[in-house]
């Protein structure tokens, strides 16, 4: 039973790795081209899949939007206690 959940994490892990490398734009591929890097992944399981995943593709933004190119704004206030005006007004 074991043997088979292992196989089947790899076989799991190898797919997703081959579906995102076709997924991935020729630009964001790094060290290798594309269809090599396809072929590292379905001829050396679990191995191919793994280096793929770590290095074989730029990684972006974790949340899908572009960082911003300048700093956020200084932020006010956090309470009404660290707020000057208010407590002039109390």
């Amino acid at each position: 039973m074991p043997r088979v959940l292992l196989a089947l994490a790899v076989l799991a892990l190898t797919i997703y790795a081959v579906i995102d490398a076709i997924q991935t734009d020729d630009t964001r591929v790094q060290h290798l081209p594309k269809l090599v890097w396809i072929l590292l992944i379905l001829l050396f399981a679990p191995i191919g899949p793994i280096a793929w995943l770590v290095t074989g593709r730029q990684r972006g933004p974790q949340n899908g939007r572009p960082k911003p190119n300048r700093p956020s704004a200084p932020r006010g206030p956090r309470g009404p206690d660290d707020d000057p005006d208010f407590l002039r007004n109390l």
